[in-house]
């Protein structure tokens, strides 16, 4: 049973009302009928929440994907409404939390891919497609693509796993049209961010966004964007299809786990152990290079 090794109790605040406590940001209602995203330090690795956190993350990513949504603007809008901290809030809220629009969620994990790893690969290696869509033969682990294809996956609860799923499975759940819009959309922000990190030097190799509808019906972008956890990053000039790439994630805190130096059993029920300080730093350093080689700036933890 995977899920919470500890799940946190929600801090409570005069004036907003607690909704969820997710792998990594706890959402809340304010009395106006905004929405309050606080990011944490937890991370997560093979749907267990770590019973470790990585000091500063929160930060980080909401700035990162701050940082997104103001190159993206033009092509989608997004949820952001402040980042200014909301009355009575916390202190230590500050820098790592959202007020956000209301929206209608959708219940799809709208992934882009450009070049073929993780779970695009052994589905490729057991049938040569990913989400049913068929790739050429002879592509090994990482690969680019022959163009970024679409490949949805459904939303998963804490400790639960998102599966794949196929263009057409997600039209006859919600629409042909809104499975096409979120396919067009998907693919056209993915490519935007994939330039923008190729001019740094950096491939982006995959991304997942969440969107959600307004009043008007209009798609959203939502949750967070572009993250090293929602993204796989690799150095451009290490890149060499045929091994797993060098990334700019929390790969070192998985590799670490499935090292007989954690003597964890990912296949049991017994949760994940204490994450060591080595491998602690090791990820927030990896964290900060990809947001520093992004943005160019330093990132305020």
């Amino acid at each position: 049973m995977s899920g919470f090794v500890v799940k946190p109790e929600p801090v409570q605040v005069e004036g907003l009302t607690h909704l969820h406590t997710g792998k990594v940001r706890d959402l809340y209602a304010a009395a106006d009928g905004a929405l309050v995203m606080v990011a944490s330090d937890r991370v997560s690795a093979y749907d267990w929440v770590l019973p470790t956190e990585i000091p500063g993350k929160g930060r980080l990513l909401t700035q990162l994907s701050l940082w997104w949504f103001d190159r993206l603007g033009d092509l989608v809008p997004d949820h952001v409404v402040s980042d200014a901290l909301p009355e009575g809030a916390p202190a230590d809220w500050a820098g790592r939390t959202l007020v956000c629009r209301r929206l209608d969620m959708v219940p799809v994990e709208c992934v882009a891919r450009g070049y073929l790893t993780g779970s695009g690969l052994e589905e490729y290696r057991a049938d040569g497609t990913v989400c049913g869509i068929a790739l050429p033969d002879g592509l090994v682990d990482g690969s680019e693509l022959p163009e970024p294809i679409f490949t949805p996956a459904t939303k998963a609860e804490v400790g639960d796993h998102d599966e794949n799923v196929s263009f057409e499975a997600v039209a006859a759940a919600h629409g042909e049209k809104l499975a096409a819009d979120l396919r067009d959309l998907t693919l056209r922000v993915y490519g935007r961010g994939r330039e923008i990190a190729r001019e740094r030097g950096i491939i982006l190799a995959d991304t997942k966004f969440e969107y959600g509808r307004d009043g008007e019906g209009n798609l959203v972008l939502a949750d967070e964007v572009f993250t090293p956890d929602s993204s796989r990053y690799w150095p451009a000039d290490a890149w060499a299809p045929g091994r797993p790439q060098p990334s700019f994630d929390k790969q070192v805190l998985r590799d670490w786990l499935r090292s007989p130096e954690s003597g964890w059993d990912r296949a049991s029920e017994t949760p994940p152990p204490e994450l060591p300080e080595h491998v602690v730093q090791h990820t927030l350093d990896r964290y900060v290079e990809i947001y520093e080689r992004l943005t160019g700036d330093e990132p305020a933890l």
